[in-house]
């Protein structure tokens, strides 16, 4: 759950984590050795209208009791785009962006967010010991990491405004968008 800026020594602790470091390894390398600008942008949980993880809810798979809970970061998929574009007209060779919103969110508040607004039923929650034991290996793997993502490097340099600042807005619009959809 620790506040996380983008100058923090990387640890990567599962498989994916690993994957992503040795990618952007590869990316920094390459604009050194190509004279290319590269901008790295750190996206956590996308999502939009049409990206909902409504059918980790219809499963009823469980999330974590709320004592054991992980903190998520999440983007709007319209906002990663336009940091897309932003960090080809503003970023720094070499530059790591936190994309991610303004939430400060576990993943039960997430889920139960989705849940309360698209009128499913709540998901319901097991200790770490339980959740090993009845989830993926995918679905653990999230479960194993829990940071808060700082994203003011990405509004102070590629100068972002984000449209959906918060899940709550980006839920709202969602409905807004299709009230059916889910």
């Amino acid at each position: 759950g620790d506040r996380v800026f983008e100058t923090r020594r990387l640890g990567p602790r599962t498989a994916r984590a690993r994957r992503r470091v040795a990618a952007e390894t590869q990316l920094r390398r390459f604009g050194r050795e190509s004279g290319c600008a590269v901008s790295i942008l750190r996206a956590p949980g996308i999502y939009a209208a049409e990206r909902m993880p409504l059918e980790r809810l219809r499963r009823g798979l469980p999330l974590l009791r709320p004592e054991e809970d992980i903190y998520t970061n999440h983007i709007h998929a319209e906002d990663l785009g336009r940091a897309c574009v932003a960090a080809l007209e503003r970023g720094g060779g070499g530059r790591v962006y936190n994309a991610a919103d303004d939430s400060d969110i576990t993943m039960g508040s997430w889920f139960g967010k989705l849940a309360e607004a698209y009128a499913l039923p709540q998901p319901p929650r097991v200790s770490r010991a339980e959740a090993e034991k009845v989830l993926p290996p995918v679905q653990l793997s999230f479960m194993r990491e829990s940071r808060r993502l700082d994203n003011a490097r990405l509004k102070r340099e590629l100068r972002l405004r984000l449209r959906y600042p918060t899940v709550d807005s980006g839920i709202a619009a969602a409905l807004e968008k299709n009230p059916c959809f889910g």
